[in-house]
């Protein structure tokens, strides 16, 4: 698992690993991570479903119950089609972007 940490935000991701490898090194690392916004990169996966997504459901909702921003990048969906509680974006200056955001939203208390 690779960790590209920039200020307050990390990039998280993993080459050479299935999906379930990823998440499981990801729910080990999280301690260590849970006081930073996450992106997780998740472009080394050739193919993703939505299924796939909502495998980080359960560490999205915890990270953001705790006021952080979680948010997973990948160009291989049909955004549409994702559920609105996890937040995707298809590049990884969308995602910083979005961070930025949710943390302007934070500040002001909406």
């Amino acid at each position: 698992m690779i960790f590209d940490k920039d200020g307050t935000t990390t990039i998280v991701f993993q080459e050479k690993t299935t999906l379930s490898g990823f998440l499981e090194n990801l729910n080990k690392a999280y301690p260590k991570l849970k006081h930073d916004n996450i992106v997780v990169n998740l472009f080394s996966f050739n193919t993703l479903k939505i299924a796939d997504l909502l495998e980080f459901l359960d560490i999205s909702n915890t990270h953001k119950g705790a006021g952080r921003s979680f948010v997973l990048v990948t160009d291989k969906l049909n955004y549409d089609e994702i559920p609105e509680e996890i937040s995707v974006v298809p590049t990884l200056q969308e995602a910083k972007d979005l961070i930025e955001m949710e943390e302007i939203e934070r500040d002001l208390g909406i």
